[in-house]
């Protein structure tokens, strides 16, 4: 199954991959990469491997009647399941092409066991970028199909002949499939454009489309059995069986486009200067005692360690502060308990969003110290309230 974009996820960490390289290095989270077309990391999943045997030993089982030798009959087999993915590469090369066109960073293409995707980092700012990137893929693959329909006018006959009919074959239901109108296929998101369109809220036509991809996905197994096979012997097929692959895939990545749809609505309440909890500056010999005792009479619920020039040096770990017996608070200095305030624990209070989300993925800490625009103090963001906002709670 080609064509499917994948788009950013609010939960995932959104730092480029790392570079591996090209001439068969390994990327750590995907596979192998073999190409660098336009600079675009082609990376093979080790899977592939496994299912694009299994392929070649059911083609050539079907070719048992049409070509008697059996080694050029998996050659043919071979040579058809390559120029299928190759196929497969252009339609993912037609969406990481036209994306660029409007300077949407394009992370990597992944070839996998169903087919392939392309990672492009931003969503398309508008629908009808949207649409367009997702338009290109099957526009591609009906291309390919109509310029290997062209050339068999020129083939009388033989293996040549057979290959090439099986491609273009292969490539116009590949068209036709990836244009159901469901997510996660190019159809699908071709829908949310329209629905964007329409709504002007890209989350509910996230919803929307994801939805129609999880009904596709359900008729895609009860349709065959409902109309085809009445005795249900698909179910026992390989056929049947890669339905059902199929149609799982599709449900539970229509299922993280609903997740990352709710995900998204959720990012605006995500505001630094709202989730902030107020401090109090403290010197770091002061006891934890009579530094809670501060803060309790300020209502404040962060300790900011200060040094002679009352410039901030550090932050009071709070879950080292609740790990620490209340009897030996007055013995213990609340410098021993903070984390020195390296630059990356120093963020701008205004900031919100996925700017927010990056800046605190950048720098993993407990608090973080938050600075107005003149460089004064605003507060400390503790990393567990923004958690539960992020969370929903």
């Amino acid at each position: 199954m080609a064509g499917l974009t994948r788009e950013p996820d609010p939960q995932q960490d959104q730092r480029p991959a790392a570079d591996p390289g090209a001439g068969g290095r390994r990327d750590g989270r995907a596979g192998l990469v073999v190409a660098r077309p336009f600079g675009i990391p082609v990376i093979i999943s080790p899977y592939w491997f496994l299912i694009a045997g299994l392929f070649v030993l059911f083609y050539a089982s079907n070719l048992d009647g049409t070509i008697r030798p059996t080694a050029v009959r998996y050659l043919v087999a071979a040579a058809f399941v390559i120029l299928l993915y190759g196929s497969v590469l252009i339609h993912e090369l037609s969406h990481c092409v036209v994306a660029r066109a409007f300077r949407l960073p394009v992370r990597r293409i992944l070839l996998y066991p169903l087919g392939g995707y392309s990672e492009i980092e931003q969503e398309p700012p508008t629908p009808g970028q949207e649409f367009l990137v997702s338009a290109a893929g099957p526009a591609m693959s009906l291309g390919l199909a109509a310029a290997g329909y062209g050339i068999l006018t020129f083939i009388p006959g033989g293996l040549p002949r057979v290959l090439i009919g099986q491609l273009v074959l292969a490539n116009v239901l590949v068209a036709i499939f990836n244009l159901l109108p469901g997510l996660p296929l190019d159809g699908g998101r071709m829908l949310r454009a329209g629905l964007w369109r329409v709504t002007r809220r890209p989350g509910t036509a996230t919803i929307w489309a994801a939805w129609s991809g999880r009904i596709l996905a359900v008729a895609l197994v009860l349709v065959p059995l409902a109309f085809f096979d009445k005795n249900f012997s698909l179910l026992n097929s390989t056929y049947g069986l890669w339905l059902l692959v199929i149609a799982a895939f599709m449900w539970v990545s229509a299922g993280q486009a609903i997740r990352s749809a709710k995900v998204r609505e959720r990012l605006p309440a995500l505001q630094a200067r709202r989730l902030a909890r107020k401090a109090i500056p403290i010197p770091a010999s002061l006891p934890l005692s009579e530094a809670i005792r501060r803060a309790d009479a300020a209502q404040a619920r962060a300790l900011v360690v200060v040094d002679h020039e009352s410039t901030p040096i550090a932050i009071v770990n709070e879950t080292a502060v609740l790990a620490t017996p209340e009897q030996r608070r007055p013995w213990i200095e609340a410098g021993t308990l903070a984390r020195a305030i390296d630059p990356g624990l120093v963020l701008p209070a205004d900031l919100a969003g996925m700017a927010l989300l990056d800046a605190v993925r950048k720098t993993p800490a407990s608090e973080y110290l938050l600075i107005e625009p003149s460089g004064q103090v605003f507060g400390v963001l503790a990393a567990s309230d923004l958690d539960h906002a992020f969370a929903g709670a």
